[in-house]
């Protein structure tokens, strides 16, 4: 991460999982200050925007010298150079496994009004993580960087509990559950206490499919569906269908 502010990121990653990624070996951050390649008394890395306007802009020098620093160690090729930005590419789990195929990642957090345009000839991928604006990249950053890492093999010990996330495979993930078996009057459905791993799977496809279309009908029209998917959506259909007759 390129950043004005790396104290930012100590908390969020040294903690969880993404403390014991890197304690493994499966996942190395680096962090380095944009403002230690300016080369003013004053350290300055922004500056009042041509053609004047509200607010300052991050200037290229030293976000060139320190992006071409990091990409200068390791040799590790090809680089994903990321730029957080209000008018990047939505942040999506499509997205963060295209990145998570990647074996290196450098990631330059904008701040105030941006950062000068061309800084643009150094990116390959401009991302936000939503339609609103924040003080800076540094939040964005740390989204991507734990989205992405939860993909890499071996960083949850089971990929199994990446692919049965919420988004995985373009719908939201079904109702879970744990102990105890009844709480304050409601109880866990009968069937994942059944033990019948096929019915069991069913229910969650079909609760998952329930759920989407109810609270992202959006994704519906993007994901790729099976026939299973299909007949169990137009039975979705029916029951409700019937529920309102």
């Amino acid at each position: 991460m390129l950043t004005l502010f790396p104290e930012m990121f100590e908390g969020p990653l040294g903690e969880s999982i993404l403390k014991a990624a890197q304690e493994k070996g499966l996942l190395e951050i680096g962090l380095t200050n944009i403002r230690d390649f300016a080369r003013d008394k004053h350290r300055t890395a922004d500056d009042y925007p041509y053609g004047g306007g509200s607010g300052m802009v991050m200037k290229p020098d030293p976000i060139f010298e320190a992006a071409e620093s990091v990409l200068a160690e390791g040799a590790v090729e090809p680089s994903a150079v990321i730029l957080l930005s209000a008018r990047g590419r939505l942040f999506d789990q499509q997205l963060a496994s295209e990145l998570a195929g990647h074996p290196r990642l450098v990631l330059i957090c904008g701040r105030y009004k941006g950062v000068d345009e061309r800084v643009m000839s150094l990116v390959t991928h401009e991302i936000s993580i939503g339609d609103y604006v924040l003080t800076g990249g540094e939040i964005g950053a740390m989204v991507i960087v734990d989205a992405v890492a939860r993909l890499l093999p071996g960083v949850l010990g089971d990929l199994e509990s990446a692919e049965t996330d919420s988004h995985f495979d373009g719908l939201l993930g079904p109702p879970v559950y744990t102990r105890p078996e009844e709480h304050r009057g409601e109880r866990v459905p009968e069937v994942l206490l059944s033990g019948d791993h096929e019915r069991i799977r069913l229910w969650r496809r079909r609760a998952a499919l329930r759920a989407t279309k109810e609270r992202r009908p959006d994704l519906l029209e993007r994901a790729e569906l099976s026939e299973e998917d299909e007949r169990i959506l137009g039975e979705i259909e029916r029951e409700d269908k019937e529920s309102t007759e």
